[in-house]
């Protein structure tokens, strides 16, 4: 999943009950654990109390007694049914078109209207303090939690430990879990307010435990950050964990632009002012920003919008390292501050590669050497550079999207 530890709200819970088990805020934290190979799944219940055994000499090892040990999983059993949701992740599965529409569509942008009025002067004295854009706050809220209308209904202990038995993401989730024990037994949270997401993420905007212990903030100055029930110390805190990973303030997330006729696609990822010079505009009419530097983004390929990405786009994918997580953040709070929406026609009705032809993809450009990731079906990053690097090896448009006839010309080619 290119997860991460942090707030890796592993079930997006964010995009309403209905949706909120199959898309990912949560796990979006865990994007940045992507580099952690998954090992293959056992069931879940084998072997708990042999893990509990040997996880105890660990949790004493971070100072953790044996009488929080106890409290914390007593009566504590694996839940089989968080298994079938690691599989079920809307941002690297559903077209990206469609994970906008049920991601910013509906109630979000007036619920996020609505939230942004009623707390005004908090997320003002935020974006001051932080230097993250209280939109950009919002739109990780309204992704996350709906708002804080869905926070999670999962034992976080038993999530965590679940995940941590059988391996999945490695040792990312056991160590989750032992920082989970240390919020315990420093007081951090009573063990029954330990609920969230199945991922194991907390709180109104879905923190992991370690990016509770590094960017968790006491706003109101009561000397508890409770992500829990304060909304004051959740938005705070995210913006501290934006900022962490190093928000650039002032700089946009990102724009949509419009190519001009023979725009040369070798130029990729330039200055602004590089590529005004190629004649490359915004498509609202505004100016390039006079500094700094992005990079291209054909989120549906070159038939559909064009975005110049930067910086902080990359910053808000260590929230949840899918390019339509991030793309869904911006783009709801841009909404939410009555920005237009995305002006671009998506193709909708264009060919899509399915999981298995994805892989086959990914293992065919690997074998070319310009592939250097697992085949695992997801479109990330490195598929798209990967591609984007072939289509120019073959002289075609360079705008890194994979398609069923790139993989039919791959096929033919062996």
């Amino acid at each position: 999943m290119r997860r991460l530890p942090l707030v890796l709200a592993v079930a997006a819970i964010s995009l309403a009950p209905a949706l909120a088990q199959t898309t990912t805020g949560s796990l979006g934290h865990v994007a940045r654990a992507q580099g952690v190979k998954t090992a293959s799944v056992a069931q879940p219940d084998a072997g708990f109390a042999a893990f509990l055994e040997k996880l105890w000499p660990q949790a004493q090892a971070r100072g953790i007694s044996r009488k929080t040990f106890d409290l914390a999983f007593r009566g504590v059993t694996p839940d089989s049914s968080i298994i079938g949701l690691t599989k079920k992740q809307a941002e690297f599965s559903a077209p990206i078109w469609a994970y906008l529409n049920n991601a910013v569509g509906g109630t979000r942008i007036p619920r996020g209207r609505d939230a942004a009025a009623d707390n005004a002067g908090v997320l003002q004295q935020v974006e001051a303090r932080y230097g993250v854009p209280k939109e950009i706050v919002l739109g990780v809220w309204g992704m996350e939690t709906n708002y804080g209308s869905f926070k999670g209904d999962k034992d976080t202990i038993r999530s965590l430990a679940t995940l941590a038995s059988i391996r999945y993401r490695g040792d990312f989730f056991r160590d989750e879990l032992l920082t989970a024990l240390e919020l315990i037994e420093n007081g951090h949270v009573e063990r029954s307010e330990l609920r969230g997401s199945w991922a194991g993420a907390m709180g109104h905007t879905q923190f992991m435990p370690s990016s509770y212990m590094k960017y968790a903030v006491d706003f109101t100055g009561d000397g508890h950050a409770d992500i829990w029930s304060s909304t004051s110390d959740a938005l705070a805190s995210t913006a501290n964990y934006l900022k962490g990973y190093g928000w650039v303030s002032g700089l946009p997330w990102a724009l949509e632009i419009t190519l001009p006729e023979g725009f040369d696609y070798k130029l990729n990822k330039a200055s602004f002012s590089s590529f005004r010079s190629a004649g490359v505009r915004r498509a609202d009419g505004g100016s390039l920003p006079s500094s700094g530097e992005g990079r291209l983004f054909f989120p549906a390929g070159h038939r559909g919008p064009v975005l110049l990405l930067t910086e902080n786009f990359d910053v808000i994918k260590k929230y949840n390292s899918s390019d339509a997580y991030a793309l869904a953040v911006g783009h709801l709070g841009d909404r939410i501050m009555g920005r237009p929406a995305i002006q671009a026609d998506w193709p909708v009705q264009a060919p899509r590669l399915d999981k298995a032809g994805t892989q086959d993809l990914q293992r065919r450009l690997k074998a070319l050497g310009i592939y250097n990731h697992d085949a695992d079906g997801r479109i990330g990053t490195g598929t798209r550079e990967a591609v984007r690097q072939y289509q120019l090896k073959i002289g075609e448009i360079a705008d890194g999207y994979p398609t069923p006839a790139l993989l039919a010309k791959l096929r033919a080619s062996r």
